[in-house]
């Protein structure tokens, strides 16, 4: 970040510039400074999906990066991904005109009982960071609110959260009912939460477990990519 008496101006750098100062910008967290870059980009006949990917995205697979690798704390991400928002609160319209591709779609909730909501507001800002459409469906979830939001959302993946011993055990539940209803196979299933673990997560037949939100969107583009891959394969 520059020194205010080297105050960058955004408008009077190049293309190739202004993506690097904005990737720079949304690693500090300056929501205001990404907002006014993705408007240039725009107004110099960007794409709306190449705004996202190549000046986002792109920004905040460092974030994501940095914090698996313990550089970067959750305060941190918290605000690279605030300022993700507003970047993407000015895109998230034009991208819908467009048809722009989405890499996957994802409910994520904590479960009934639980009211704790941070990691999971974590996980949804950085899937959304990611390119991922993220329908995130609060706390104190009953399985019949995660399988609403799945069939509404036409969802691909459902993300559970859990911050209590208490509460983890209503995860099964949920994909026990998703079994006994012959959906469990339309869904991939991610868990995630402080006292959980690899073993839990298998036990519970969930497909995988993420111990944070960096995991989570590298778990869920491989699957992601798995997908496609299975589908040109058919």
């Amino acid at each position: 970040m520059a020194d205010d008496d080297e105050e960058i101006i955004l408008a009077d750098l190049d293309d190739e510039e202004l993506v690097l100062q904005m990737q720079d910008d949304l690693y500090d967290g300056m929501k205001e400074e990404i907002e006014e870059g993705t408007r240039i980009l725009l107004e110099r006949g960007w794409a709306p999906y190449k705004v996202l990917t190549e000046a986002l995205v792109s920004g905040m697979k460092v974030v994501g990066d940095d914090f698996r690798d313990g550089i970067l704390f959750v305060p941190e991400v918290l605000l690279a991904a605030g300022a993700m928002k507003g970047g993407m609160a000015i895109l998230k319209p034009l991208l819908a005109e467009t048809g722009a591709p989405t890499i996957g779609r994802i409910v994520i909730g904590t479960v009934k009982g639980d009211i704790h909501d941070i990691g999971q507001n974590l996980v949804t800002m950085m899937m959304e960071g990611a390119g991922f459409e993220v329908k995130n469906i609060g706390i104190n979830n009953p399985v019949e609110a995660y399988i609403e939001a799945l069939e509404e959302f036409d969802a691909d993946f459902l993300g559970m959260s859990a911050l209590l011993t208490t509460t983890m055990p209503y995860m099964k539940v949920v994909i026990d009912t998703l079994v006994a209803e012959g959906k469990r196979d339309k869904y991939i299933v991610l868990v995630g939460g402080a006292p959980l673990n690899e073993e839990f997560g298998r036990a519970i037949g969930a497909d995988a477990y993420c111990r944070d939100a960096a995991v989570a969107v590298e778990t869920a583009k491989e699957f992601m990519h798995r997908k496609h891959n299975r589908m040109a394969a058919g």
